[in-house]
């Protein structure tokens, strides 16, 4: 299975919000010197995860070079460590959740969103034990996940759409690490995990996926993240590294084999593997991205999801302050890329 981002897909919210509060100032006197007319790379950084790894195609097939922008990509093992290098200017962008991008912006740190990589669809999920039958079932049942990620949102998301709030379970707060052996052994009737933890368990705890977020899209969107400054002093280089990336899909489309070979490489798995973990996202074309971008009031408006998750974290008291989501979004460098 693709590795993933390292301790969690969790984002480690507590933590980064003590981080970004650390190094605000620094941030602020000591980012990456971008001017519009510098030679310099622009550095993206980028954590093990099945829809990042296409940055890797972008190099290899020489996307970058082809629309004259020199890039930079800086691999991070330990996802946390790429939002910190983006928060205090070390790196240009970060391939990032929506989720982990608003603690930094709650700080004030300028950044904007120009590009959805992906959705999570499918690779989130409840699993739980064979004999519960609905979410609704899940009412008194213990189940694990991590307070404050993505997937203790999906939870509650899901027991909300279900008449239920988290107060009807009996809720353990676990790591992935923990929560995925702690079903295996039989200690939870049901556990909120992404892949590979998974499939690992409804395999070895014979378990099954009671509710996943195909059924919420557009709640775990996966996202290229820039300096605001970077937008504004380079925006046709940005726009040249949207290009490239949607020009990394379609050659996908035509050499999937090929393409998986070589991002199953760099993910240091099998190609079987690697095609396995695809499934369980959904990569966004030019036009799903111009949707995304569009204000909605639904989940797969980012406007929305952005919104809904700030304040999901403020009242976990992760954040103090709900940024202003739609400031953080930029479009139309995808607009243009689908020929708006």
């Amino acid at each position: 299975m693709v590795k993933k981002r390292n301790g969690s897909r969790s984002r480690l919210f507590v933590a980064l919000s003590v981080m970004i509060a650390a190094v605000t100032i620094v941030s602020a006197c000591g980012n990456k010197g971008n001017s519009a007319d510098s030679d310099d790379p622009i550095s993206i950084a980028l954590s093990p995860w099945p829809g990042w790894f296409f940055w890797y195609l972008v190099e290899e097939k020489g996307f970058f070079e082809k629309h004259g922008v020199n890039v930079k990509l800086e691999w991070f093992p330990v996802y946390s460590d790429s939002l910190q290098a983006l928060a205090t200017g070390k790196v240009d962008a970060n391939s990032q959740t929506l989720s982990d991008t608003l603690p930094a912006a709650s700080k004030g740190i300028k950044l904007k969103a120009v590009l959805v990589n992906d959705n999570s669809d499918g690779g989130d999920a409840i699993v739980s034990k064979p004999d519960i039958a609905s979410v609704k079932d899940l009412k008194g049942k213990t189940v694990a996940t991590e307070l404050g990620t993505v997937d203790h949102l999906l939870l509650l998301t899901a027991l909300e759409q279900n008449g239920l709030s988290e107060s009807d379970v009996n809720y353990v707060n676990m790591t992935v690490n923990d929560a995925g052996p702690a079903f295996i052994a039989g200690n939870t009737d049901a556990s909120v995990l992404w892949e590979p933890f998974q499939t690992k368990a409804v395999k070895e705890g014979k378990g099954k996926v009671l509710f996943s977020s195909k059924e919420t899209p557009g709640l775990i969107p996966d996202l290229l993240v820039f300096r605001e400054s970077v937008v504004k002093d380079r925006p046709d280089d940005v726009q040249k590294i949207v290009d490239a990336w949607f020009d990394a899909l379609a050659y996908f489309k035509d050499h999937e084999a090929e393409s998986i070979e070589i991002m199953a490489k760099k993910a240091e798995t099998t190609p079987e593997d690697f095609k396995l973990g695809l499934e369980s996202i959904k990569l966004f074309s030019a036009a799903d991205n111009v949707n995304a971008f569009e204000v909605r009031e639904e989940l797969t408006s980012l406007a929305f999801t952005g919104k809904k998750t700030a304040e999901f974290l403020k009242k976990l008291d992760m954040i103090s302050d709900i940024p202003d989501v739609e400031a953080l979004l930029e479009p139309k460098f995808v607009q243009k890329a689908a020929g708006g």
